[in-house]
């Protein structure tokens, strides 16, 4: 059999393309679980972490709400991706749901003692579905108190959905070791292929399909495995958890740490946005004075790419939810760019953005001023 079959064969088959495509499929599986200290069936294969999201968050609502339909409180973050935010914001004004957004410092840390209070909080008419909090933010890199987070929704019975997509790039993360219901993660985020990615179920939850077809995915997420994708998908995994392991994190965070330093030596104004424990590939930073979206075009056109905040919403000259979460104002948020580095980073890298800089800020605070 030609190795096209293998991927070419639908893995739902019975036939031997079928079922090579299955195997391949299944030790995809095995694999990713694995590396996240999960077993293969935990591991719902999604077409991206934005699937993996929605189904985690309305698949949770639905299921907890045919037990007990009073169970319909979404209590969340509001520094949470838009995959998390817009699929609370579906369950508000398509399926009752309520929501209660919890308190973050100005780091975007959540408030364990509002946490506490509203799980314990007794309502005969609504009571908590679930939990939404991620591990680390995608545009300031703060991680959360992950631990605490656990033990308090375990301690009153509600399931935890985590967003791990950013974190699991960066970080070795266990799933046993959260204690969460239901973890996302995203293959192209670990060097990996786009438009695959996971939804990690423990044992014993209870999530409601929210696509209906074939059945696949143990019948909560129908349509043909893409088998190709999978197969990438772990060896993106692989390659990655040898990089950490080897502590390759720890030298991105090196140059994370020249670059902020570099940036605020370059331009004394600078603030950076998030403390803490944070990821070592994000350096969130708020240039007074400026517009970020033409401090971003100036670093463009000088080699340096970033982002006003997530790249899926990269294209909407908003400003972050993220940092007026946080307690930033409309206009600090708006003259705030995210710098990103990867695997591939350089000291050289980290030297063209300190060295574009000065030029660009000077160009954007002066179109500023002429206003």
């Amino acid at each position: 059999m030609s190795a096209a079959a293998l991927t070419v064969g639908n893995p739902s088959s019975l036939h031997a393309a079928g079922r090579a495509a299955r195997s391949l499929v299944e030790d995809a599986r095995e694999r990713i679980a694995g590396a996240f200290d999960a077993v293969p069936g935990d591991v719902v294969f999604t077409a991206g972490a934005t699937e993996a999201d929605n189904l985690a968050i309305i698949g949770l609502h639905r299921a907890q709400r045919a037990v007990d339909p009073r169970r319909r409180l979404v209590i969340a973050s509001p520094t949470e991706h838009h995959a998390v935010l817009e699929a609370i914001d579906y369950l508000i004004s398509h399926e009752g749901a309520h929501v209660h957004w919890l308190a973050v410092d100005s780091d975007g840390v959540v408030d364990l003692d509002d946490l506490r209070a509203v799980l314990a909080a007794g309502d005969a008419e609504v009571l908590p579905a679930l939990v939404a909090v991620m591990a680390a933010n995608n545009e300031t890199g703060t991680r959360q108190p992950l631990s605490a987070i656990s033990r308090l929704c375990a301690e009153a019975a509600v399931p935890w959905h985590c967003d791990a997509v950013q974190a699991a790039a960066w970080v070795r993360v266990s799933f046993a070791q959260l204690g969460c219901a239901t973890m996302a993660i995203s293959a192209h985020k670990l060097g990996g292929p786009v438009g695959i990615g996971a939804l990690f179920i423990a044992a014993g939850v209870d999530i409601a399909p929210i696509n209906f077809g074939g059945g696949q995915e143990r019948k909560l997420r129908s349509g043909t495995v893409n088998t190709a994708a999978v197969s990438g998908f772990a060896a993106a995994v692989d390659e990655r958890v040898r990089w950490i392991d080897a502590g390759g994190a720890d030298q991105v965070a090196h140059l994370r740490d020249a670059l902020i330093a570099g940036i605020v030596e370059a331009d004394p104004q600078a603030v950076v946005n998030g403390g803490g424990t944070v990821l070592p590939s994000i350096a969130n930073i708020t240039f007074p004075g400026c517009e970020a979206d033409a401090l971003l075009m100036l670093l463009d056109a000088a080699g340096v790419h970033c982002s006003l905040g997530a790249a899926c919403t990269a294209g909407v000259p908003e400003p972050s939810h993220v940092l007026l979460a946080m307690g930033a104002g409309a206009a600090a948020a708006r003259a705030s760019l995210r710098f990103s580095l990867g695997m591939g980073s350089t000291a050289a890298d980290v030297a063209t953005v300190v060295a574009a800089l000065p030029a660009a800020v000077a160009k954007a605070r002066a179109a500023v001023m002429s206003r």
